[in-house]
């Protein structure tokens, strides 16, 4: 079992891990005057980010099947495990994220030129050019953290990123977990995690992303430097490292106020 518990921590590693990277197309974009070309293209890293997630779930689920009928199988920290690989995809994408960005400002112009997706990987895809890919490489530097103050940035923004992605690193893994602790309301614990992620996908919707859109505009129209964007995505992609973290603590209470949901609904 400890395979399967393994594989899921993969897939979301890569979930976290391609969601975080999404700031850096859109850093990019900004950068090169392409944004809805950027948009477009994080589109595609989000439906790998989805299919990830399409296939974590039967196999989370395995998990789950499994301790309910080995009561010496200590499921808490197999789902410790997995929140722990979310926030090793997080750390992962900010240390990668200077790279990132460079590297996608290449595939921007890349895709500008070829018109679509198929055309680009068939003229911008060689060994070669993934080899030439190393001299895009910038490794992260501490003064990084130095330009990472609030000041500026909208406290509760940052507080509200925190609060938003531990609920989402938990929403489906908490209810899994709720359904092992009530034998009456099991399916009624398993279906509360759509509305769990469905609040944390709200909130991201219409208090979050305007945030950023409004900030992405002002650079567009010369009223603020690109810096105060990426200090923007700084700050949000730290305060999903911090979520990813303050899910651990969250996880068996979250679990049992579903369990407390499910009972009373």
């Amino acid at each position: 079992m400890l395979e399967k518990v393994l594989l899921v921590a993969l897939f979301t590693f890569v979930i976290h891990f391609s969601e975080t990277l999404t700031y850096a197309l859109r850093s990019a974009g900004v950068r090169v005057g392409k944004l809805a070309v950027a948009l477009s293209l994080s589109g595609i890293i989000l439906i790998i980010s989805r299919t990830a997630n399409m296939v974590q779930g039967p196999l989370t689920g395995k998990i789950i099947d499994y301790a309910k009928k080995n009561a010496d199988f200590n499921l808490v920290d197999q789902l410790r495990i997995i929140i722990g690989a979310s926030t090793l995809g997080t750390l992962a994408a900010i240390l990668l994220f200077p790279s990132a960005v460079f590297l996608s400002s290449r595939v921007i112009a890349h895709f500008e030129v070829a018109g679509s997706i198929p055309q680009m990987l068939r003229t911008s895809v060689s060994f070669q050019k993934i080899h030439n890919a190393r001299y895009h490489l910038r490794s992260p530097k501490l003064s990084m953290l130095s330009r990472l103050r609030i000041g500026g940035i909208p406290k509760r923004l940052v507080i509200l990123n925190v609060v938003v992605t531990a609920i989402y690193t938990i929403g489906v893994l908490a209810a899994l977990l709720a359904s092992t602790l009530t034998l009456e309301n099991q399916t009624t614990a398993l279906q509360s995690s759509g509305l769990i992620n469905g609040v944390a996908t709200i909130l991201l919707t219409i208090l979050i992303d305007p945030q950023i859109g409004l900030v992405t505009d002002k650079v567009l129209r010369g009223e603020k430097e690109v810096a105060a964007l990426n200090k923007i995505f700084g700050l949000l992609m730290v305060s999903r490292l911090i979520g990813t973290l303050l899910a651990q603590l969250l996880l068996v209470p979250a679990a049992y106020w579903i369990t407390w949901m499910a009972s009373i609904i």
